[in-house]
């Protein structure tokens, strides 16, 4: 049944007029500015280690709750990157859809291998980090495989994924057992031995997230012009609340879908940390019900905020999410070495501030300078769609 653009709310309307919806890009950038106040820790507070997940005992409460609002970037971006796969294909034929996802997918690993790992962990150096634009690149390759099964079966193979994929958590591969190369990739974070002295460092084990991303892809139907915003919202609010109610029964039996938690006498803050401290790499059940069903009461917020200020500039750093992620880190890595160069080191080997406040600081200062660039580059891609290469940035 179609649907008068009239009909619509602000979100929904625009993408009729513009192929984009306004509330996906909005959360997208909401993540990716989020994202933003954790690379400047990594750039700033390089000299604190955090451990992965965090010690609730001993970490600091303030970069636990940064490190805690961070954690909604990767499951949110993955899984909108399903919605927007299922979009894309709503445009084009299935060929051209495989084609699409499998070409993003190999400049994401290209770009991931090549420039981000060197730029970000030092040049020249022998770890190639095999982060989360490699992970969403694989996942993008995988899904292409996918995309011609019912959706119904994609929904089936996504939650089987997320719910089921710590029951294999006990499989520990060493290096010179069969497969310990594939299974580093899939599902256990670890070192893997390349030619040439290279190590290759498996910071996101792909298997969860490819499930993440098919059930993304599953619910991008929601976001067609003939889904009414109301019906929309109830949905996403529905899902939002059963799964953080999944979570908190989950987490409340301290059985299944992650470490157990435990009471910090006399403490209750601590408590409490040690009650969402959850794991992430790979990301475990528990991880995932209580990220994406905030994102999914996020988006709910998006949805009924409709074209406000807020939402819009929001937008503009998720229309052209990519970009942003390469040039703010490029940005970051630019002023560390030239911190370095003027000053030295500061905090042992590095330089650093020596008060997390100095990070909230230049989180805010960079914000602004950040957004113009980004803001031009989504016009550039909106406006010249005979540049063919642009859709792959």
């Amino acid at each position: 049944m179609s649907v008068h653009p009239g009909t619509l709310g602000a979100p929904a309307e625009k993408s009729v007029r513009t192929g984009r919806i306004v509330s996906i890009d909005a959360l997208r950038g909401l993540v990716m500015v989020l994202m933003l106040l954790d690379h400047l820790r990594e750039t700033w507070f390089l000299h604190v280690p955090v451990a992965d997940p965090m010690d609730a005992r001993t970490a600091l409460p303030g970069l636990y709750l940064a490190r805690l609002a961070v954690s909604l970037c990767a499951p949110i971006f993955i899984a909108l990157t399903g919605v927007a796969a299922y979009l894309f294909s709503t445009r084009h034929t299935l060929a051209e859809t495989r084609a699409f996802l499998v070409k993003r997918g190999l400049v994401l690993m290209a770009l991931e291998v090549f420039y981000l790992s060197e730029l970000y962990w030092g040049v020249a150096s022998p770890t190639l980090w095999l982060q989360v634009i490699w992970c969403i690149g694989v996942s993008m390759i995988v899904l292409a495989a996918m995309i011609g099964l019912p959706r119904s079966v994609l929904f089936a193979v996504g939650t089987l994924i997320v719910c089921g994929h710590n029951l294999l958590d006990p499989i520990q591969l060493r290096p010179d057992d069969p497969f310990f190369a594939a299974w580093a990739m899939l599902h256990q974070r670890d070192v893997i031995a390349l030619p040439f002295g290279l190590v290759a460092k498996t910071t996101y084990p792909v298997l969860p997230w490819i499930g993440v991303i098919a059930l993304g892809y599953a619910i991008g139907p929601w976001f067609l012009p003939g889904v009414a915003p109301r019906t929309r919202v109830r949905r996403f609010a529905a899902i939002g609340i059963t799964m953080l109610v999944a979570f908190a029964v989950l987490r409340l039996a301290n059985g299944y879908g992650d470490k157990p938690w435990f009471v910090v006498d006399e403490d209750a803050l601590r408590t409490a940390m040690s009650f969402c401290s959850l794991t992430k790499y790979p990301p475990s059940l528990l991880f995932l019900l209580l990220t994406l069903g905030i994102g999914a009461l996020l988006l709910v917020m998006l949805e009924r905020l409709g074209d406000r200020p807020v939402v819009a500039a929001l937008a503009v750093f998720g229309g052209a999410p990519l970009f942003f992620y390469v040039v703010h880190l490029t940005v970051l890595r630019l002023l560390y070495h030239g911190a370095f160069a003027l000053w030295g080191p500061t905090q042992g080997t590095v330089f650093a501030v020596s008060d997390y406040a100095w990070v909230l600081v230049w989180y805010v200062g960079l914000i602004a300078p950040l957004y113009f660039p980004t803001a031009w580059f989504s016009r550039l891609k909106a406006s010249r769609r005979d540049i063919a290469w642009l859709k792959y940035l």
